[in-house]
C-alpha cells in the first residue's frame, strides 16, 4: 500500500510537471486575468450604486470582491509559492498551513489599508504613487523575504544531512535510533528533524506574503476613501482577502497530503530522517530560485 500511495504521488507530480510544460500555466493565468477583469467591472457598477445611496451594494461589493480575491489568487502568485513549498518540506498540520495562509491573506488586507490610510491622510500621496510604491518597493521586498525562507530551508537540510553524515551507519538501523551498545540514540530522531515550527518561523511566513499589498485591494480602499466611504473599501478588501485564502489554504491542504502520501509508514522510521532534510533542501533551492527570478523581475 505504502508503495501504491507513493507510485500515485509521482503519478501527480508528473503530471502537474507535463501540464506547466504544457503551457496550461498560462491558460490559467489567462482565465484568472479575465475573471478579475470582470470582477473589476462588476466592482465599479456596485461602487456605483453605493454612491447612489443602494446600502444594499456593500454586500454585492464584498461578494464581487470575495470573486476578484479568488481569481486573484488562481494566478500566478508569491503566495501559493511559499505556501505550498513550505508545506512539502516541512511536517506541518493541513490546520495549521491553513491557519497561516488565512493569516496571511488578512496580513495583506491590512498592509493595503494601511498604506492607503497613511498615504490619503497622513502623507498625501494618491493613487499613482500608493501602487507605485506597492509595485516597486514592496514587490521586490515581499519576494526577497520569501527567497530567504527558501534559503532558511536549505541551511536546515543541509544541517540535518550533514547530522546524519556524522551517525555511522550502524546507527541508522533500528526503529528507535538507539545503540545497541550504549543505549543512547545517535542518529537524529525523525519526529525532531519534522518537528513543527515555532511562532518566530510562522511570523516569518506570514510576513513573507503579508508584505505586499493587492494592488486590486489598493484601488478598491483608494476610490472609497474619494467617495467618503472608506469603510465599505475596508470590507471589501477583508472579503478579498478571503478570496484569496480560499486559493492558498487549498494549495496548504494539497502540499500537506500530498506529503503525508509520499511518506505514508514511515513516520517512525529512519527513511524520514533521511528523507526530511533532502525535501527541505531540494524545496528550500526551488523556492529561493524562483523567488529571487521575480524578485529581479520586479526591480
Amino acid at each position: 500500500m505504502r508503495w501504491l500511495i507513493v507510485g500515485i504521488a509521482v503519478a501527480c507530480l508528473a503530471a502537474i510537471l507535463g501540464l506547466w510544460l504544457a503551457g496550461a500555466d498560462r491558460v490559467v493565468g489567462a482565465w484568472a486575468l479575465e475573471g478579475q477583469r470582470e470582477a473589476q467591472g462588476a466592482m465599479a457598477g456596485a461602487l456605483r450604486r453605493l454612491r447612489s445611496g443602494d446600502s444594499a451594494a456593500v454586500v454585492a461589493l464584498m461578494a464581487i470582491s470575495f470573486g476578484y480575491g479568488f481569481f486573484h489568487a488562481a494566478g500566478p502568485g508569491h503566495g501559493k509559492l511559499l505556501i505550498g513549498g513550505y508545506g512539502v518540506a516541512r511536517t506541518v498540520g493541513a490546520g495549521r498551513l491553513s491557519a497561516v495562509a488565512l493569516a496571511a491573506s488578512l496580513g495583506q488586507a491590512a498592509t493595503a489599508i494601511v498604506l492607503v490610510g497613511a498615504g490619503l491622510w497622513l502623507i498625501g500621496w494618491g493613487r499613482e504613487q500608493m501602487t507605485d510604491m506597492a509595485d516597486r518597493l514592496f514587490a521586490p521586498l515581499s519576494f526577497a523575504a520569501i527567497a530567504l525562507v527558501g534559503l532558511w530551508l536549505v541551511w536546515r537540510g543541509a544541517r540535518g544531512l550533514w547530522r546524519i553524515g556524522q551517525v555511522p551507519d550502524h546507527d541508522h538501523t533500528g526503529h528507535d535510533h538507539a545503540c545497541s551498545t550504549c543505549g543512547h540514540a545517535h542518529a537524529p530522531d525523525p519526529a525532531a528533524l519534522a518537528r513543527a515550527q515555532g511562532p518566530r518561523e510562522v511570523a516569518a511566513l506570514i510576513g513573507a506574503v503579508a508584505i505586499r499589498p493587492c494592488t486590486g485591494a489598493l484601488f478598491l480602499l483608494i476610490l472609497t476613501a474619494q467617495m467618503g466611504v472608506f469603510w465599505a473599501g475596508i470590507l471589501g478588501t477583508l472579503a478579498m482577502a478571503l478570496g484569496t485564502a480560499s486559493v492558498t489554504i487549498a494549495v496548504a491542504i494539497a502540499s500537506v497530503t500530498l506529503r503525508r502520501g509520499v511518506l505514508a509508514g514511515w513516520s517512525d522510521s529512519v527513511v524520514l530522517a533521511r528523507a526530511q532534510p533532502i525535501l527541505e533542501l531540494a524545496v528550500g533551492a526551488l523556492i529561493a530560485a524562483l523567488a529571487t527570478q521575480l524578485a529581479l523581475a520586479a526591480l
